[in-house]
């Protein structure tokens, strides 16, 4: 029984800190895209995580039609190292290659819709408790939220004074949770035994 706890705890802890720094160079691809000032706290941070990492892939991987394509590298990347731990700490093998490419595509995909939805929803709290407040990491949720709800606020705009494009960009992300991204996690598992 111990070593079930054991294993538990391995499990854990390895999915923390590679989700951690997952969510990093999700955060830092973001914030080049949508092009956050490097002065930010938050933004110092993630260059100072993510740096050691894609500083020597950006001397070799260009970047290409607006795409930085070695942050999508190290993403997928570092993915399948996490996905490719668990499964040797859980049973000891390394996961067919079909499985695995699928599998972190799906966990990229939802890291980046969960990032989307903890942001809308932060920001709509806090327009509730206080809506003129201002900090550095309010105005980087604004910049990484405003390209996704600015089309939905041309398609429907507020009534009454209310905003609904946070309540319809989330049922969306929720829409992709279950349409999309279970189903593809689904096939990822299925093609990894």
């Amino acid at each position: 029984m111990g070593g079930n706890y054991f294993l538990q705890a391995t499990i854990f802890l390895v999915e923390l800190f590679f989700d951690i720094f997952i969510l990093a160079l999700f955060l830092r691809y973001l914030f080049t895209t949508v092009r956050v000032d490097s002065l930010n706290p938050l933004s110092s941070l993630i260059i100072k995580i993510t740096n050691p990492l894609l500083k020597p892939l950006r001397r070799t991987i260009p970047g290409y039609l607006g795409i930085d394509w070695s942050s999508v590298l190290a993403l997928f990347l570092v993915q399948a190292i996490e996905i490719t731990l668990i499964a040797l700490i859980v049973n000891g093998a390394i996961p067919p290659l079909s499985g695995l490419i699928i599998l972190t595509i799906g966990y990229l995909l939802r890291m980046i819709l969960y990032i989307f939805l903890f942001v809308i929803l932060i920001q709509v709290i806090i327009s509730w408790i206080n809506p003129n407040a201002y900090s550095p990491i309010t105005t980087i949720m604004y910049q990484i939220s405003e390209p996704i709800l600015k089309p939905v606020r041309q398609l429907i705009p507020p009534a009454g004074g209310l905003d609904f494009s946070p309540l319809i960009v989330l049922v969306v992300i929720n829409l992709l949770m279950i349409l999309v991204i279970s189903p593809l996690m689904d096939l990822g598992q299925k093609l990894s035994l």
